[in-house]
């Protein structure tokens, strides 16, 4: 194949094609940019929103990507004596900015989810407010909803409380430079240093995040290294792939939105409202997976157990640490794929197999997922003691829309990405791979290679490989524009 110049044109073109077969937008509607323009500035509170507090004299902080714009969340902490700390996380108030059945909710509601590709990104929302208006920017008064919650040293949740705030992001933090500082390789970061008190408000919301984090693997939750491919750059070109290092930061952030997700499903139950929860069910090839532990040396029980999963997915952490992220990627896809459902209160939830909680909805990134921003309506009806937003059978459909429209962006993300990974494979045909089995069904079977960690389809010697197999794969053939990457086994 002719070597491609310009990748990233070729990859954002690509990525524009992609979306629109499978029905998504890449663009926002004339009526979306009518709407836009009409929009003055933020949301501030009124009159007649006597129920929202000032807050913004608290050292919040955001903890992103260090690329990061759209900033959906801030989080504070502080003591309350007696090895009891208070946390609470701000969310973003979309809502107040974007109402429901407008052009822009209608084009959110369209698409559901903000779409990452390697060339360029595909937001939500338009950039003027998912990265300026409805963004908690640093130094700027933002409406939010929060999340208060109180816990034991030991972690054990002793109150929560969710209400209407205005704050203001004092520091906006990247998770490298503050895993670096939190794992005592580096000096404070020069933002956290300027805000009084700020290093030991993240200290405190660390401990309380590793705390919750230890309640959660005790209960069976699974410590996973899932793999997500990042191309880099050099001018426009495409030169290496990379993965993103999972880190302290982002395990910060992810139990306390974790925690913060449980508080919100629980709120809505509590006051009645049926809501929109996020379920991974049991694994659907729990027996395939006791195979991959067997082929390990290990046993596991003949039905789902959480428990047993995440003791044997620490043993091989620590067996064999540079293999463990195949590991995960085996398993994520022996559990299935997470989906949206309805739960009305009073009734037995599905729950969240991998993260080992009961009650789990997403209301934490209201800025790039619908499901978010459906939420975070359904909160602002019961503080206002107004009837639910959505009927049930409207959520039922956009429970079936929005798990559906999350597997067309995952699809479209990894379309690029291995377009992007053809393209920087473009030029080492015949060359030789260590290789995991990632997936198998009949439709094909796939591998990951190593190093550079792409993953693309056997075309030879298919026959009898199962996920989570090791192989010696041959590089056969790329096709930049569909994506493809093809392999024979060759061992």
């Amino acid at each position: 194949m002719t070597h491609r110049q310009h990748h990233r044109f070729t990859l954002r073109e690509l990525a524009i094609e992609a979306m629109l077969r499978r029905g998504l937008q890449p663009e926002f509607a004339t009526a979306v940019i009518r709407q836009l323009d009409a929009i003055t500035g933020p949301a501030l509170p009124t009159a007649d929103l006597a129920d929202v507090v000032d807050l913004t004299a608290l050292a919040w902080c955001s903890i992103d990507n260090d690329d990061s714009r759209d900033l959906d969340q801030v989080s504070v902490a502080h003591e309350l004596g007696g090895g009891k700390v208070r946390v609470l996380v701000a969310i973003a108030d979309v809502d107040a900015l974007v109402a429901q059945g407008s052009p822009i909710d209608d084009h959110a509601r369209h698409n559901t989810t903000t779409i990452y590709t390697a060339a360029r990104i595909f937001p939500m929302l338009p950039e003027r407010l998912s990265t300026d208006l409805t963004s908690l920017n640093v130094h700027e008064d933002r409406l939010a909803i929060l999340t208060e919650m109180d816990f034991a040293s030991d972690g054990e949740l002793l109150a929560s409380r969710v209400f209407r705030a205005v704050v203001r992001n004092q520091a906006q933090l990247a998770y490298d430079a503050l895993a670096a500082w939190l794992d005592g390789d580096a000096d404070e970061p020069a933002a956290v240093t300027a805000v009084v008190g700020l290093g030991a408000g993240i200290r405190l919301q660390d401990g309380v995040a590793q705390t919750l984090r230890q309640r959660r693997h005790e209960r069976g939750a699974l410590d996973l290294e899932t793999i997500v491919p990042k191309a880099v750059f050099k001018d426009d070109d495409v030169v290496d792939v990379r993965l993103e290092a999972r880190n302290r930061a982002r395990q910060l952030i992810e139990d306390l939105m974790i925690a913060t997700n449980g508080v919100t499903a629980r709120f809505l139950a509590d006051h009645g409202f049926a809501s929109l929860r996020r379920v991974v069910r049991s694994p659907e090839r729990w027996l395939r997976i006791v195979d991959v532990a067997r082929e390990l040396g290990e046993l596991l029980p003949p039905l789902p157990d959480s428990r047993a999963l995440e003791d044997f997915m620490v043993r091989r952490r620590r067996a064999d640490p540079l293999r463990f992220p195949d590991l995960s990627l085996v398993i994520v896809k022996l559990m299935g794929a997470g989906e949206y459902i309805v739960e009305r209160p009073n009734v037995a939830s599905v729950g969240h197999f991998g993260l080992a909680v009961r009650d789990y909805t997403h209301s934490t990134a209201p800025n790039r997922r619908f499901p978010d921003l459906i939420t975070q309506r359904l909160v602002k009806a019961v503080l206002a003691g107004a009837r639910t937003p959505y009927a049930h059978s409207e959520l039922q459909a956009l429970a079936d829309h929005c798990t559906a429209r999350e597997d067309d962006a995952d699809k479209v993300e990894r379309s690029v990405r291995k377009s992007a990974a053809a393209l920087l494979l473009q030029d080492r045909l015949g060359e030789r791979f260590g290789a995991i089995v990632t997936g198998a069904s009949d439709k094909g079977v796939w591998v990951r290679i190593l190093a550079p960690p792409v993953e693309g389809k056997v075309v030879d010697g298919a026959r009898g490989l199962d996920v989570g197999q090791k192989v010696k794969v041959q590089l056969v053939n790329t096709d930049v524009d569909r994506g493809f990457i093809d392999f024979a086994r060759v061992g």
